[in-house]
């Protein structure tokens, strides 16, 4: 009941690390959802992720600019189809420079925490079924410390945001809902994340979307 009598807050998880309720408007929800219906198509479209120890995660991702692997970057599919990698859009750079900015601000501290000249160039892109999880980790295969960018479509989850040190405790857990912002940079750029569960059925109607739809923004340094 709250939720719907009163607007959610941005709120400071961590130093450097914001959450921005509803930070995308539901037309750039569904422009966004389109672009990435057709990222996800063949050829470098959207995988299973196979870890190097045989397992296999259960999102599914698609990668743009630069392509991940465990643990590392390639500009070909190396680890499926082969093909090269999708290219990455220069509107998406400037959604997430935007997307810095409207989370840290302009001030010296956010200054620090900016990204530097050199633009975003990867994008991953994972798909969360009901089932899906994302187990404790770090963004640590950059060879850049600009600012993660994360935006959620669909359905809503819970993001597990936790400490540079270990995958256990002290952790928040943060309810990231459909059209939400989450930045995460400067002594928190290094922390530990993932998603332990997603609600089913929670996204907008209206979107179109069944599952979770996340998409992490990153400079690469490469």
């Amino acid at each position: 009941m709250d939720a719907e009598l009163f607007p959610r807050a941005r709120t400071e998880v961590a130093p450097g690390a914001v959450h921005v309720p509803d930070w995308l408007d539901a037309g750039r929800q569904r422009e966004l959802l389109e672009a990435c219906r057709e990222w996800a198509r063949p050829p470098a479209g959207l995988r299973t992720v196979r870890t190097p120890g045989g397992g296999t995660m259960t999102s599914r991702q698609v990668c743009l600019g630069w392509h991940w692997h465990p643990y590392a970057y390639a500009r070909t599919v190396v680890d499926g189809d082969g093909a090269p990698v999708k290219p990455f859009p220069t509107w998406l750079d400037e959604l997430g420079r935007r997307a810095v900015v409207d989370a840290l601000g302009t001030g010296p501290v956010a200054c620090d925490m900016a990204p530097s000249k050199v633009p975003y160039d990867i994008a991953l892109i994972n798909f969360y079924d009901a089932d899906a999880r994302m187990g404790m980790h770090r963004d640590s295969d950059e060879k850049a410390d600009a600012p993660v960018v994360s935006l959620s479509l669909g359905d809503t989850c819970v993001f597990r945001f936790g400490n540079t040190e270990t995958r256990a405790k002290p952790y928040t857990d943060v309810e990231l809902r459909s059209g939400d912002l989450f930045v995460f940079g400067g002594p928190s750029r290094l922390a530990y994340h993932g998603v332990p569960r997603v609600y089913a059925g929670t996204g907008p109607p209206e979107l179109g979307l069944s599952g979770r739809l996340n998409i992490t923004l990153r400079v690469s340094g490469l």
